[in-house]
């Protein structure tokens, strides 16, 4: 039922109606709608965490890149274009994480 609230998002009024047509009291139906937002909120950070892990990917090869200067032409588009990008990336996941 949870996995199917997941897929239609719908609102907690809804939700609590629902629940309470089952027959369900106010404590089990309290005890859904929170394990539905532990749900969806495990759900936010793991999104968050992937993007954490691609901008710090992102940073790493900036990083050797930069180090072992591989393309001289390219020096400072990978040392402040890349860098800076993986950081965008990072906050951003940093954002979704501690916002979710």
């Amino acid at each position: 039922m949870i996995r199917e609230w997941l897929n239609n998002k719908p609102d907690f009024q809804k939700i609590r109606k629902e629940l309470a047509d089952q027959g369900l009291d106010e404590e089990t139906i309290t005890g859904y709608i929170q394990t539905f937002n532990k749900i969806k909120r495990d759900k936010t950070r793991f999104t968050g965490f992937l993007i954490l892990g691609l901008g710090a990917f992102l940073g790493f090869i900036s990083c050797m890149l930069s180090v072992t200067n591989p393309i001289p032409a390219l020096y400072y588009w990978i040392l402040y274009g890349l860098t800076s990008l993986a950081i965008v990336i990072i906050f951003v996941g940093l954002y979704i994480v501690l916002e979710g």
